[in-house]
């Protein structure tokens, strides 16, 4: 297994999978509204405020994950949300997701980013050290239907403190529906 950064030339791999993996678990409206989500992100936003990841296994895309940039109108720390993730059906339960994840992390970090966001399964996320937090905390873009999920890490050797002020995610993110 491989993990690599960047969807040059696997795009059209990685939105299917997404698609088909939501759909499996959640049905086909749900499998269209997240296959097209991940090709508007990878369409629509520049280049520096996409990270996309995924898994390679004889030759098959088996996971993928994104984090897209979320800006703060009073704080200028480098922040990404991560979502979505997707781990092909057959191959859930096998930490690819969690490896997968840890992966981007690791290279967000590298890259300077401070803080990562995600909206999720708290179980899931916090094995790869995700931690609850609240809206007054960090603002989401649009009011959260579950407000557990919220999570959030530093990337940093510094602990994520509160983030000040509204919130901006990129367009492609920028529906309420996915929060």
């Amino acid at each position: 297994m491989k993990f690599f950064e960047n969807a040059s030339g696997r795009e059209s791999d990685i939105c299917k999978l997404f698609g088909n993996v939501f759909a499996e678990a959640e049905g086909a409206e749900e499998g269209k509204l997240i296959g097209q989500l991940s090709r508007d992100l990878l369409r629509e936003t520049a280049s520096g405020d996409l990270h996309t990841f995924y898994a390679i296994d004889k030759e098959n895309v088996v996971a993928a994950i994104m984090f897209s940039r979320m800006v703060f109108n009073q704080d200028d720390r480098d922040v990404f949300v991560l979502g979505p993730v997707a781990v092909a059906t057959a191959r859930q339960g096998e930490g690819i997701g969690q490896s997968l994840i840890s992966f981007g992390l690791k290279t967000l970090a590298q890259a300077g980013v401070e803080v990562a966001l995600t909206y999720g399964d708290p179980k899931f996320y916090s094995r790869v050290g995700f931690k609850p937090i609240t809206e007054e905390d960090v603002a989401a873009p649009f009011k959260l239907q579950y407000p557990f999920g919220w999570l959030g890490q530093s990337l940093t050797a510094t602990p994520l403190t509160s983030i000040k002020g509204s919130s901006r995610c990129v367009t492609a993110m920028g529906k309420p529906i996915y929060w």
